[in-house]
């Protein structure tokens, strides 16, 4: 009596040989599977399913991968300009003009504020606020109403970037607000704020020389 095979045998005998119902459409015609309440669906339309579900998945992916490309080639070209405008600044006064209206314009913020403190200026903020101020520090996310009154005096704002730059004499600050608790986290990235630091310490420095 030959013996009987249980479902775990086929499912392994399918698995090692995909191309067994290829000389056997007569055969695939016949199967059916409980798909629903409604009733049964055929293999094809599984198959025309899934097709169909997998392509959706890559379209969304795709549009993802295309937007993801158009965001990055326009931050590139907003920080092309952004460089190439803070190297022509004349000094100080032209680089803050130039730095907080690049950001209120292009990033949709409600403060933006660049300044220069010394060393016991920052020890004071540091003293204030807790938090840690050395050199290249980023601060980013939701911070109590203490610790922003101290950065944005009589405005409302409830979520930031600070970021510290050392410069030859002193420190500078780049003070970037809004008074959405949600448009900073504390888990962002900050690799583009950091660009950004590093060329204006790079051309204050200079200008300093």
């Amino acid at each position: 009596m030959a013996k009987k095979l249980d479902a775990k045998e086929v499912e392994l005998y399918l698995l090692e040989n995909t191309d067994f119902f290829l000389s056997r459409e007569s055969l695939v015609s016949e199967l059916s599977f409980k798909h629903d309440a409604h009733g049964a669906t055929s293999l094809l339309e599984m198959q025309v399913r899934k097709l169909r579900d997998e392509q959706s998945r890559l379209m969304d992916m795709l549009s993802g991968f295309v937007s993801t490309g158009k965001e990055n080639e326009e931050l590139f070209f907003k920080s092309k300009n952004l460089t190439l405008s803070v190297i022509a600044a004349k000094d100080f006064d032209e680089v803050k003009k130039t730095v907080e209206l690049f950001f209120e314009q292009n990033f949709e913020i409600d403060s933006c504020i660049l300044e220069i403190l010394t060393d016991s200026q920052l020890q004071e903020l540091e003293n204030k606020t807790n938090l840690d101020m050395n050199k290249d520090a980023i601060h980013m996310g939701p911070l109590s109403k203490e610790k922003m009154d101290a950065f944005f005096s009589g405005e409302s704002v409830k979520s930031a970037v600070i970021s510290v730059m050392k410069l030859k004499s002193g420190f500078g600050l780049l003070k970037i607000g809004s008074n959405e608790p949600t448009k900073y986290l504390g888990d962002g990235d900050t690799t583009f704020i950091e660009y950004i630091r590093d060329i204006i310490v790079t051309v204050l420095e200079s200008k300093e020389a």
